[in-house]
C-alpha cells in the first residue's frame, strides 16, 4: 500500500514542496522554488538522496508550479502516483476549524478572508490555483494553521472591541503555526508515555516566526498570536506585541501610512530592528564581540518568551511539560538554559548535559528530579500535513 501526497507550502516569493508517503510517511522527493517574481530564480529538486539545481525565471506562481512539474517528470518521482495535494493555508478565518478539501466556494471564502493574512494568504491562494490547473485530477487539500487554536474559549479569542465590529469582520484571536503545535505537542505525549489528554504542556515554537500555545489535557486553550501572525513574541523580523497606539502615533508624528506601519512591524523590526540581524549565530557572535544592542536584543526575546511561559503555567494551573521547537527552539541551548534557570523557583532543573548536546532527535533535557519536563522536539509540518491530507481524503 502506498499513498503519496504532494504537500505544497506558497510564499510570497518561495515554495516549498516533499512528496511523502502518508503510510510508511517516507519522503519521496522535496524541494525549494525561490525568488518567484525575479528573473533569476531557482529550483533546487530533490529525489533519491541527489539534488537538482537550476535557474530559471519565476514570473508568478503558475509558471512556478509549472517548473516544478517539469522537475518531477525528469527526475521524478512520477506526479501521476499522487494520490492527493495539500496546501498550507495560514488563516482560514472562523469558518474552516479542521483540514478541508478544496472547493470554487472554500476559495471564495479564502479571498475574502486573506486581509487578516495579507502577507500569507494571497501567495498560498496563488500556490492553489496554479496547483489546481497543474493537477486537476486529484484532490486538494487545505491545512489551516489557525485549525488547531479552533478550541479556544471566548475569553481567550475575544478582544475587548466594539462587539458589532468583531463580528461584521472577524476580529478576534486565531493563533498561528497551528500545525506544528499539534504535531510536536502530539510527540511530546509519545515521548513522555502519557496519554495526549492526561498533562497539561506549553509549546513554544521559536523559528524567524514565532508563538507559544497552552495546551489543557489535549485542548488548546491559549495562543500568542493574534488576529494576525504579528502578535506575541519578539521574531525574526516581527514586533510581536506592542502598544496598539504605536500605529496612530506613527502615523501622527511621521505621517506614514498604514501600509508603512505594517512592513516598518512585519519586515524591519523584531530581532533585526534590535540588533540588525535575524540569525541567533549571528546575534550569539556579536554578543560574544560586546555589542551591548544583540545584549539587549536577546534580553527582550528571552523576557517575552519568558512573560508568556508564565502566564500560560497561570492560566493551565500548572503545567507538566514546556517543549522547545523549530530552528531557534531546537538549536539554541543556551536560550533553553535561561528559560530553565529563571523558572527554578518552581523546581524546575535542567540537565546540562542533555541541554548542550546537539541531536536531530526528540529528547528530554530536564533532570528526573525537575518538577516540569523540557523537551526539545524538532517539528515536522510536512508530515503532519501529510497525515492531515490523507484523513481529509479518507486514503
Amino acid at each position: 500500500m502506498s499513498t503519496p501526497i504532494l504537500l505544497l507550502n506558497a510564499g510570497s516569493s518561495s515554495i516549498k514542496y516533499q512528496v511523502i508517503d502518508a503510510d510508511d510517511e517516507d519522503v519521496l522527493a522535496s524541494g525549494l522554488i525561490q525568488r518567484i517574481g525575479d528573473e533569476s530564480g531557482t529550483i533546487d529538486h530533490t529525489v533519491d538522496g541527489q539534488t537538482h539545481h537550476q535557474t530559471r525565471g519565476f514570473p508568478n506562481h503558475g509558471r512556478a508550479l509549472t517548473v516544478l512539474v517539469q522537475m518531477f517528470e525528469e527526475f521524478g518521482p512520477p506526479l501521476t502516483t499522487v494520490k492527493a495535494v495539500g496546501h498550507r493555508i495560514v488563516h482560514g478565518g472562523a469558518a474552516f476549524n479542521s483540514t478541508t478539501v478544496i472547493d470554487a466556494d472554500m476559495l471564495e471564502h479564502l479571498r475574502k478572508v486573506s486581509p487578516l493574512a495579507p502577507l500569507h494568504n494571497p501567495p498560498a491562494l496563488s500556490g492553489v490555483e496554479a496547483a489546481l490547473r497543474s493537477l486537476p485530477d486529484v484532490p486538494h487539500v487545505a491545512i489551516f494553521d489557525t485549525a488547531f487554536f479552533s478550541t479556544l474559549p471566548p475569553e481567550a479569542y475575544t478582544y475587548a472591541v466594539p462587539r458589532e465590529l468583531a463580528a461584521e469582520h472577524g476580529i478576534r484571536k486565531y493563533g498561528f503555526h497551528g500545525t506544528s503545535h499539534s504535531f510536536v505537542s502530539r510527540a511530546v505525549a509519545d515521548l513522555l508515555g502519557k496519554p495526549y489528554d492526561s498533562f497539561n504542556q506549553i509549546v513554544c515554537h521559536l523559528g524567524n516566526g514565532a508563538s507559544v500555545s497552552a495546551i489543557d489535557h489535549g485542548v488548546a486553550v491559549e495562543a500568542s498570536m493574534g488576529l494576525t501572525p504579528l502578535a506575541g513574541l519578539v521574531m525574526g523580523t516581527r514586533s510581536g506585541d506592542v502598544d496598539p497606539g504605536l500605529h496612530a502615533f506613527l502615523a501622527r508624528q511621521l505621517g506614514w501610512t498604514i501600509d508603512e506601519i505594517d512592513n516598518a512591524l512585519n519586515k524591519k523590526s523584531g530581532m533585526l530592528g534590535l540588533s540588525g540581524v535575524t540569525d541567533f549565530r549571528d546575534i550569539n557572535e556579536l554578543i560574544s564581540e560586546g555589542d551591548p544592542a544583540a545584549t539587549l536584543a536577546l534580553n527582550v526575546y528571552t523576557h517575552r518568551l519568558l512573560s508568556y511561559i508564565g502566564s500560560y503555567i497561570a492560566v493551565l494551573g500548572g503545567v507538566d511539560a514546556i517543549t522547545f521547537t523549530a530552528g531557534v527552539g531546537e538549536n539554541n541551548p543556551g536560550l533553553r538554559a535561561a528559560i530553565a534557570e529563571r523558572l527554578g523557583f518552581l523546581g524546575v532543573t535542567l540537565d546540562r548535559e542533555a541541554n548542550d548536546t546537539r541531536s536531530k532527535q526528540a529528547r528530554v533535557v530536564s533532570t528526573p528530579e525537575s518538577s516540569i519536563a523540557i523537551l526539545v522536539v524538532p517539528t515536522n509540518e510536512e508530515l503532519a500535513m501529510a497525515r492531515e491530507t490523507k484523513a481529509a481524503i479518507g486514503a
